[in-house]
């Protein structure tokens, strides 16, 4: 199955979450740096919380129009 533009761009954005997650957590940060981080981390969270929004209503909706044909 070919991945489309928003899952590698949900994917990407994970895993870029991940791996500021990562360096907040080592300590090794200077707080200018630390800060600019995590403003990047919540922008990225927002843009995976929005994309995994617009999958949620989508198997909503699949699982509503599988729900009226099984009863046609």
């Amino acid at each position: 199955m070919k991945k489309d533009k928003q899952q590698l761009d949900f994917e990407e954005n994970l895993s870029q979450l991940e791996a500021i997650v990562a360096k907040l957590e080592s300590g090794k940060l200077k707080l200018d740096e630390g800060v600019g981080l995590y403003e990047e981390g919540v922008k990225l969270y927002q843009q995976c919380r929005k994309r995994l929004g617009e999958i949620e209503k989508k198997i909503t909706q699949l699982n509503e129009n599988l729900d009226e044909n099984e009863f046609n």
